[in-house]
């Protein structure tokens, strides 16, 4: 760990370059020729409670990229789909989700203590219903309904969806194949992810402050420049200031258009605010859009209100010069892209070229369409 401090620039960054600075770190200026392994490693793992969404998030991302890699990677239990930030589904490296996930834990615990169902269990319950929960998992991979039936024949006197459940938010358990395997369909059937990956994962239910610190660091490194709330946004753990102030030596900061202070890593591009920014097509749900509390960087004046996307679930999306310029949906196998007024036609035209590749690379022979969103 270096031990020179790094001096604050005190640099005051636009959301335009916030946007250039983050459209650069999500390898989103241009595709990158990494694997997808390396991709799914940098971006600390994508969003992939939609199954399709981890293959267009890394379409968009690399040159080339054949989603079967991806889907092989499952097969092979190099990565792996579980519950870890916000208590989301992500695809993560195997190794990664060995790591992140008992970082995450009390997302996950507040979560299970939440839940109308888990309630319903005496707390002096919980700890043998996960032992059986974790033999029967261990046999061979179950869905929740296979384990509230199982739950409910060895535990008589419980409340077999509430142990199910807790099962599902204090275990690492991971969503097996084929669910999210390219081309194939599968429901969720879920295992431990220690052995499903064969990795020991960290139980400790208080991980030391290098743990959490790294994590912080990977996130600045793809995501920032960020506040203290974007990184609690992403996370959605609780004393992320604390965690900055501690790395603050290691850490270059700079200030918003807002006054807001930004942590970033020393060597985090900084680009200028008109550096090109092609067309993008985003998934359902993409991190690039789902980890910043502000998400100003991306979004034109209010038009997240005209977009639809005042909540975290932001549908299918299109940036163009950087910024969410529309959403896009099927209508069959035509692709209908609906845009904001603001952009030109000959704005439209350069969405709609980078569109024609969309339908081609999920394998629909559609056209495509472009409708103006109202102002």
């Amino acid at each position: 760990m270096p031990t020179h401090r790094v001096p604050t620039t005190d640099r005051m960054l636009t959301d335009r370059t916030l946007n250039r600075a983050t459209l650069a770190r999500q390898w989103l200026l241009e595709r990158r020729t990494a694997s997808p392994l390396e991709a799914v490693e940098w971006l600390v793992g994508l969003q992939a409670q939609e199954p399709p969404d981890p293959y267009l998030a890394l379409w968009s991302r690399l040159d080339p990229f054949d989603p079967h890699e991806l889907g092989g990677l499952l097969r092979s239990r190099d990565v792996v789909r579980l519950a870890v930030m916000r208590g989301t589904i992500h695809l993560l490296t195997t190794g990664d989700a060995g790591t992140v996930r008992p970082l995450v834990q009390p997302v996950l615990d507040a979560e299970a203590r939440r839940h109308p169902d888990v309630r319903q269990v005496a707390p002096d319950r919980i700890d043998a219903a996960l032992v059986l929960g974790r033999r029967l998992l261990d046999e061979q991979p179950r869905t929740l309904a296979e384990l509230r039936a199982a739950f409910a024949e060895a535990m008589p006197d419980d409340h077999a969806p509430g142990l199910a459940y807790a099962c599902r938010t204090y275990l690492p358990l991971v969503q097996v194949p084929p669910r999210g395997v390219w081309g194939e369909r599968g429901g969720v059937r879920l295992a431990h992810l220690a052995t499903w990956g064969g990795r020991p994962v960290d139980d400790d239910p208080s991980p030391d402050d290098t743990s959490l610190d790294d994590l912080v660091l990977r996130y600045l490194a793809a995501f920032g420049p960020a506040t203290a709330a974007d990184v609690a946004a992403w996370s959605r753990l609780t004393g992320m200031r604390a965690v900055l102030d501690r790395l603050r030596p290691r850490l270059r900061v700079h200030r918003d258009e807002r006054g807001r202070e930004l942590f970033d890593v020393p060597d985090g591009p900084l680009l200028a605010e008109d550096v090109p920014a092609p067309v993008r097509f985003l998934p359902e749900y993409d991190n690039v859009l789902l980890s910043h509390q502000d998400r100003s960087r991306f979004f034109v004046g209010d038009e997240r209100r005209h977009l639809g996307a005042h909540e975290t679930h932001i549908k299918g999306t299109v940036l163009h010069d950087g910024f969410v310029g529309g959403t896009w949906r099927w209508d069959g196998h035509d692709l209908v892209v609906s845009h904001v007024p603001r952009l030109t036609r000959s704005a439209v035209s350069e969405v709609c070229a980078e569109g024609t590749r969309v339908p081609a690379f999920y394998g629909r022979g559609g056209e495509v369409r472009a409708e103006p969103l109202p102002d």
